[in-house]
């Protein structure tokens, strides 16, 4: 099998289709790109999310908090606490273990999350150091923003830019090979693209905003993720692909190494469908937050429009970091 998520139809199959339990506590559970489950506990609900970090090897702590808390983020809520695994394989030291805690102990101070338990392990099963967090927050339970609730004639929203995550990991494993192809002063511009990849604030102000839906973008990259939307929404999408913001640093590191940066893993990117997309554009604007409208939802039809052209936008596959690492 190929390296990344599974596809659509194979996580059904093997995945959703063995799960024989359904508890009537469970009030959201999983679907195709719906990246967090709810429990009810009364008035109110606990959101959860649960991630892995396997592609990065710098930053990997940060990146690791910022990836759960981010897919509660999308359901509108503040996360809380966060539960972390380590996976070291034995070649690693102690000086590697600390740096990941380290990392992961500034990124949860500046979120305001506690790390609240989790287990620290060295196994050969693994060559390098796999970090595993789950995210957990609370909201009142009719205040939960879904993944699946687009409607048609929603705006499509993206915050910040395409391919931050990915470009930031690639620069930061592959920094000696990319001084073929970018400046030193680029290379060096892209360490601060990881404190772009938090998307706490923008889901928490979409989701005050009354958004209808929500998801973040992690492997699959910006087309990845809006295909989800309408596939948990039961929608069509509309995705005008020069409206899709992305840094001049990350064009060149995907011409580099033969990437679509549409397709490329992009935590610090959330997608938001709302109805009014264009005064919650102004809203996070106004709180310093990039935004863009960059399609629509339909009733039905999943297409890219290019200069005019209409594409079919495909399920997501492999993630493009892969081509790179």
């Amino acid at each position: 099998m190929k390296e990344g998520k599974i596809p659509p139809e194979l996580l059904k199959s093997l995945i959703f289709d063995n799960i024989k339990v359904r508890n009537e506590e469970v009030i959201m559970r999983p679907e195709i790109g719906e990246d967090c489950a709810a429990i009810d506990f009364g008035s109110h609900a606990c959101v959860l999310s649960t991630d892995p970090i396997t592609g990065a090897v710098k930053n990997a702590g940060a990146l690791a908090i910022h990836i759960s808390c981010n897919d509660v983020a999308a359901s509108g809520v503040r996360p809380v606490g966060i539960m972390m695994t380590i996976l070291a394989p034995p070649e690693a030291g102690e000086e590697d273990i600390r740096r990941v805690m380290e990392d992961a102990g500034e990124a949860a101070l500046k979120l305001g999350v506690e790390i609240i338990g989790g287990h620290t392990e060295i196994t050969s099963a693994v060559n390098r150091i796999v970090i595993s967090t789950t995210a957990l927050g609370k909201v009142l339970k009719d205040r939960i923003v879904r993944s699946s609730g687009a409607k048609a004639g929603d705006d499509v929203i993206m915050t910040k830019w395409a391919g931050l995550e990915g470009t930031s990991i690639i620069a930061a494993d592959k920094g000696k090979e990319l001084e073929a192809a970018l400046t030193p002063e680029e290379i060096e511009a892209t360490k601060s693209f990881i404190d772009n990849i938090s998307v706490v604030e923008e889901g928490v102000i979409a989701g005050e905003f009354g958004a209808n839906s929500m998801h973040d973008v992690t492997e699959g990259g910006i087309l990845g993720a809006a295909w989800e939307i309408a596939e948990c929404s039961g929608k069509g999408i509309e995705i005008y692909i020069e409206k899709i913001p992305v840094r001049e640093v990350t064009k060149k590191i995907c011409s580099f190494y033969g990437i679509d940066p549409y397709r490329l893993i992009s935590s610090g990117s959330m997608l938001i469908t709302a109805s009014k997309g264009a005064e919650l554009v102004e809203i996070l604007e106004s709180k310093g937050i990039p935004s863009a409208i960059i399609g629509r939802i339909t009733e039905r039809g999943r297409n890219i429009i290019s200069n005019g052209k209409i594409f079919p936008l495909n399920p997501p596959g492999a993630d493009e970091i892969y081509k790179a690492l």
